[in-house]
């Protein structure tokens, strides 16, 4: 009560008051005191859930009105590193043409997070792979690029073993289920002979140099980010599917910028858009960094 009164910048008599009135008003305890803290109530529990949407919902609604009143939008979207990395600089190159008066803002975060941040509107669409499972009831899955990650190196691999070889990855390397985790468990790589960069251009400037192999989407090679000397791995184990979808809210949830978005981006101007566009160096693309200690 204390913590929350001080957040609130109000008195612990005023809390104390206001649970007591959501109590009565829901017919519900809402959580109990225990030697470890509060523990919910299963209506509790749920109210907590949809408060941290209510706020998301209210933060939303105060930006969308404020930015009417000034006469632009914005659209904020969360990507998995491979797609922010090849097909959102088309993607976003595309968006500022059709529609002018929309801001794009791009944040890079793994699948598992897209729920937390579409139902708390931190984001107001999600783009990635497409999910195992559905990731909840209340999100709206819309498949709308295939493409296919290929083994690309500089270096003549002639009788060798692509297993013993030095695999230079970026960061969808170490995401679960994903496409690049696929190939490599299929290779058979083993974990010491993967390096991971904090990016995908990163890992194909090494790979330029000829210090191994990457894994880049083949539209990518097609278009002319990779230099001439840059080959495909021909082997049937160092290629496979994959499919980007868009992740939103229900459609009454949905902001008006996202429901642009997604009636747009199954177009094929988009569609060539994203798998035209001009990608990433570098020196352009900076992800949040990411650190795991283990003993």
């Amino acid at each position: 009560m204390r913590q929350a009164a001080a957040t609130l910048g109000v008195t612990e008599a005023a809390v104390s008051y206001n649970v007591g009135a959501l109590r009565k008003e829901f017919d519900d305890r809402l959580f109990y005191r225990s030697e470890k803290g509060l523990v919910f109530t299963p209506g509790g529990l749920r109210l907590a859930q949809r408060s941290f949407e209510l706020l998301g919902l209210q933060a939303q609604t105060r930006r969308e009105v404020i930015e009417a009143g000034q006469g632009h939008r914005s659209l904020r979207i969360a990507a998995t590193s491979l797609f922010a990395e090849y097909a959102a600089p088309g993607l976003i190159d595309f968006l500022s043409t059709a529609a002018g008066d929309l801001q794009v803002e791009l944040v890079v975060h793994p699948l598992e997070r897209f729920a937390e941040l579409l139902s708390t509107h931190a984001v107001d669409v999600a783009i990635g792979p497409k999910s195992a499972s559905t990731l909840s009831a209340s999100i709206r899955e819309t498949p709308f690029l295939r493409y296919e990650l290929i083994a690309a190196t500089t270096l003549d691999l002639a009788d060798a073993k692509l297993e013993k070889q030095t695999w230079l990855l970026g960061p969808s390397a170490v995401e679960p289920a994903g496409v690049s985790q696929f190939i490599l468990e299929r290779v058979g790589v083993p974990e010491t002979n993967q390096r991971i960069y904090p990016s995908h251009a990163a890992a194909l400037e090494e790979v330029r140099e000829g210090a191994g192999i990457a894994l880049v989407p083949s539209f990518a090679v097609e278009r002319g980010l990779a230099s001439e000397a840059l080959v495909r791995v021909d082997d049937a184990r160092c290629r496979a599917p994959g499919c980007w979808t868009a992740f939103t809210p229900e459609a009454d949830r949905t902001s008006p910028a996202a429901a642009d978005l997604m009636r747009l981006i199954e177009t094929p101007r988009a569609i060539r858009a994203m798998l035209e566009g001009s990608g990433t160096t570098v020196g352009h693309f900076r992800p949040s960094v990411h650190i795991t200690l283990w003993s």
